[in-house]
């Protein structure tokens, strides 16, 4: 990457950081205590005491099931007393919020298994931020991962404002703005497929992103106690292959 790629790629402000990303590190011990999941039962180990390649194993098996059409039968009612008591989800995902999308189904995991945030495009944003560094820091999740699908239109839309100065209204442009610069990468990159190229870019720039900003999340990858990755979901398939 350029650096005039990232000269126009949004940055997380010192003072969004102080809102979000050190929240956490301020709070009284007490606060904290309130935030965190319950301790398991004696002699109980919570689910999510897994390292992260398990947890993308299991995601990864699950989603074949998935494809397949062979998910695993789940009594729903089952387990919801306990879950009303704690959550320990193996996995924090950021999300496109497109209704086409539900990682639930799309990794064959139940009620309780995964934390996950949902916005138009799946970018980092410092609310979105927060919420995931409460799914590492509070639930124990140790993996995070990015989500992206095919036919994202919010990438769609990027496309569009880049090419042809597309005015959107509302608060679209802001949104459309983080991920311009994955499509400016695919389009310098002379991508043959401009929407499937941009949508997997931003995928690996939210994942960067979430790598290098200041934030609970990113202490935690770096001190190796948690992993970051990306995924694109396909629609037509079901499938989701790692980028």
């Amino acid at each position: 990457m350029c650096d005039s790629d990232h000269q126009h790629e949004p940055v997380l402000s010192r003072r969004q950081f102080l809102r979000t990303g050190s929240v956490a590190a301020l709070m009284p011990a007490t606060i904290g205590a309130a935030f965190a999941a319950d301790p398991p039962a004696p002699g109980a180990t919570p689910q999510n005491v897994m390292a992260p390649a398990d947890v993308v194993k299991r995601v990864m098996e699950g989603n074949a099931r998935y494809a397949a059409n062979t998910p695993n039968e789940r009594d729903f009612s089952a387990g919801r007393a306990a879950r009303a008591q704690v959550q320990y989800p193996i996995a924090a995902i950021l999300s496109c919020a497109d209704s086409r999308v539900a990682p639930e189904l799309a990794f064959d995991q139940g009620p309780g298994d995964l934390f996950i945030v949902r916005v138009a495009g799946n970018i980092v944003t410092p609310d979105l931020l927060a919420s995931l560094e409460y799914g590492v820091q509070f639930l124990g999740a140790p993996l995070v991962m990015v989500l992206g699908h095919s036919g994202c239109g919010a990438v769609d839309a990027a496309i569009k404002v880049v090419k042809t100065k597309a005015a959107l209204p509302g608060h679209l442009p802001a949104l459309v703005t983080a991920i311009k610069p994955a499509v400016m990468a695919a389009e310098k990159a002379s991508a043959k497929d401009l929407l499937a190229a941009a949508t997997a870019e931003n995928v690996r720039r939210q994942v960067t992103r979430l790598k290098n900003t200041p934030s609970i999340v990113q202490k935690r990858y770096a001190a190796k106690k948690i992993d970051i990755v990306g995924a694109m979901y396909d629609l037509s398939t079901g499938k989701v292959t790692m980028v």
